[in-house]
């Protein structure tokens, strides 16, 4: 049994759960979701043909289709391609993306001791706690900047490894959008720092299950730094990096499974972004008007019913849930919503506009609080 909580307690294992558990699935039904909600808003049909005989399920078969046909696609290299790179570019794109989802906590600390005997007794004894966060360190949002700054090389390197001009223009689009848009994304955090007093997410959650929610107090970093985000991911409509029509992409030598591993990366950035949303600004895993110890409080009122531990957790678990998949429907709806942007109203909007906002917000936030205090 301690072989077993060690296996389980251990960092990784958890990573692997969320990872495999909940982030793939819902970033590959994203990929369906989008199909169905475009359609819904331009008045179409949608994908409806993929099917295992009668059984269709509004097409949700398609993400699955998909899969399938990039797999069975030609792995196709440009003869002046840089193998090396050409080939670490998709992974040097996706890998950071999975490995952000350690600092997030998903869930509560649950305590077995509040589980009667059954948890208890897979558990060697003493053990006071598990947590459902897999890196809980001091330095917290930040190791989330870090690892934005290297998926930044994956489209670069893609755009030049390729030995296209396109691909290369795309990619150095690619990592201009990004980089501009970091500076503000991070300076929009910075006042949320200063009212939370801490950069740990998990730190962060029990603040705003203790006090209020994080837009309550900072709504307008939220708004920066979900716009902000949203240029980062490089979704509509900041998608000049790898516009159709007219700019091409960053990938545009790449086909099968290898610009699969380009499109999954998009979408898993989605789902991290919504994730961050709700941590840093909407309670995390809270469920409003329920303390941690199971009692509705609302309003001055105060239930006479407590749900027990095991019960809060599955319901904090859920909200958790709920909240991050509003927040991938709402980027999905902007992204079929609002028109691309031009380069430099692009530009414009990142050094013009959200980097003077944020050093605002973080100058009237530092004062309120020097004032305050």
């Amino acid at each position: 049994m301690e072989t077993l909580y060690s296996i389980l307690d251990w960092p990784g294992t958890k990573w692997l759960f969320v990872v495999l558990a909940f982030v793939m699935p819902v970033a590959s039904l994203l990929t369906w979701a989008e199909r169905r909600q475009s359609a819904m808003m331009q008045d179409r049909l949608g994908p409806n043909r993929a099917n295992i005989g009668p059984i269709k399920l509004w097409g949700i078969l398609h993400f699955v289709a998909d899969a399938l046909k990039m797999i069975k696609k030609e792995d196709f290299i440009p003869a002046n391609a840089h193998k090396q790179l050409f080939g670490m570019a998709p992974v040097l794109a996706l890998a950071p993306v999975l490995v952000a989802f350690a600092i997030v906590p998903f869930g509560p600390t649950i305590y077995p001791e509040f589980f009667g005997t059954a948890l208890p007794a897979l558990l060697p004894e003493g053990t006071p706690s598990i947590r459902l966060q897999m890196f809980a360190p001091d330095y917290g949002i930040l190791f989330y900047f870090a690892i934005l700054s290297i998926a930044n090389f994956g489209a670069t390197i893609a755009g030049w490894a390729s030995y296209n001009k396109w691909a290369l223009l795309g990619g150095l689009r690619a990592s201009s959008q990004m980089m501009s848009y970091e500076v503000a994304m991070g300076l929009s955090l910075m006042g949320v720092f200063l009212v939370m007093g801490t950069l740990d997410p998990g730190a962060m959650v029990e603040w705003q299950g203790t006090h209020t929610w994080g837009i309550v107090v900072q709504p307008v970093a939220f708004f920066l730094f979900f716009t902000a985000a949203i240029a980062e991911t490089k979704r509509g409509p900041f998608d000049l990096p790898e516009g159709e029509p007219e700019i091409i992409g960053y990938f545009v030598e790449y086909s099968g499974m290898r610009w699969g591993m380009f499109f999954l990366a998009e979408f898993i950035e989605i789902v991290f972004v919504a994730m961050i949303l709700t941590t840093v600004f909407f309670g995390g895993y809270h469920v409003p008007f329920m303390d941690a110890d199971g009692v509705f409080r609302a309003f001055g009122l105060e239930s006479t019913w407590q749900a027990t531990h095991g019960m809060v957790v599955v319901l904090q678990l859920v909200t958790f849930g709920l909240k991050t998949l509003f927040f991938c429907s709402l980027q999905l709806a902007i992204r079929w919503t609002l028109p691309r942007f031009r380069a430099d109203q692009l530009m414009e909007l990142g050094w013009k506009k959200l980097l003077p906002l944020a050093l605002v917000n973080l100058m009237v936030t530092a004062l309120v609080l020097l004032f305050t205090m």
